[in-house]
């Protein structure tokens, strides 16, 4: 089954762009997605874990003190290139992200990824290739129980690095306020990465404000991440948000 109303609300997320840190980028975004059912479960983790494993040229952004290392597991639906439709049977699956917060030297913040695990092995390849991150395929599954979502994640070439939990939303729908924790570890509009050369690039993205609530979260693994996890994670939860995505460019 064809989803229009994704193709339409992601074309309509810029036309609201009064949220944003920065102008939306002059050349035309390349892809749509839509994000469903996410958990950020986040950890404060000592810097010097987090140093050596991002590029020279970013910086690792602090907040309260602390570096920030975030689990994301969540739904992807209505995958499209600009100016088609999702095709059914390959723009929907599962995703979960291992991230923290950067900053380069022009001053833009963003996303560093230290893994990005999909069921989709499409997914996987293309995004291996267009956006030089590091994806893995993953044999992952998403249950509703209730008002809770069971997920689970185990990456297929790399023994030991699972994901298992529960996680439910708590409470009243919310925007971030600019300057708050919860703006520093969600609203962030690009993401960087490195080519085969080792240049820093990076890809902007576009979405309206995240409709956060608070976040039950039940986490029995989480050895998906190479960084060691420490104490209960602060959660949040989003139902849905709509985005588009540029392409990669060098960072001038």
């Amino acid at each position: 089954m064809l989803d229009f109303d994704s193709v339409q609300r992601q074309a309509r997320s810029v036309e609201h762009l009064e949220h944003r840190p920065w102008a939306l980028p002059e050349r035309g975004w390349t892809m749509g997605q839509t994000w469903e059912d996410i958990l950020f479960a986040h950890w404060r983790v000592p810097i010097e874990d987090l140093r050596a494993r991002v590029p020279a040229e970013l910086k690792v952004e602090l907040h309260d003190g602390s570096a920030w290392l975030g689990v994301t597991p969540f739904r992807v639906t209505g995958m499209r290139l600009r100016g088609t439709l999702p095709l059914p049977g390959v723009s929907s699956f599962l995703e979960l992200n291992v991230r923290t917060y950067v900053r380069a030297a022009d001053g833009k913040p963003g996303i560093w990824f230290f893994s990005l695990d999909a069921s989709s092995r499409l997914a996987v390849e293309v995004a291996r290739r267009t956006y030089k991150l590091p994806y893995f395929h993953a044999r992952m599954s998403a249950e509703r129980r209730g008002e809770w979502i069971d997920y689970e994640c185990a990456r297929l070439d790399e023994r030991g690095r699972v994901f298992s939990g529960s996680y439910r939303p708590e409470g009243r729908v919310f925007t971030a306020e600019p300057g708050s924790l919860e703006s520093f570890l969600t609203e962030r509009y690009c993401l960087y990465t490195t080519d085969e050369r080792g240049v820093l690039q990076r890809a902007e993205i576009h979405h309206e404000p995240w409709p956060l609530q608070k976040a039950a979260a039940k986490l029995d693994l989480t050895t998906i991440s190479s960084v060691r996890l420490d104490g209960p994670p602060l959660c949040h939860f989003s139902r849905r948000v709509d985005a588009v995505i540029w392409s990669p460019a060098p960072v001038r």
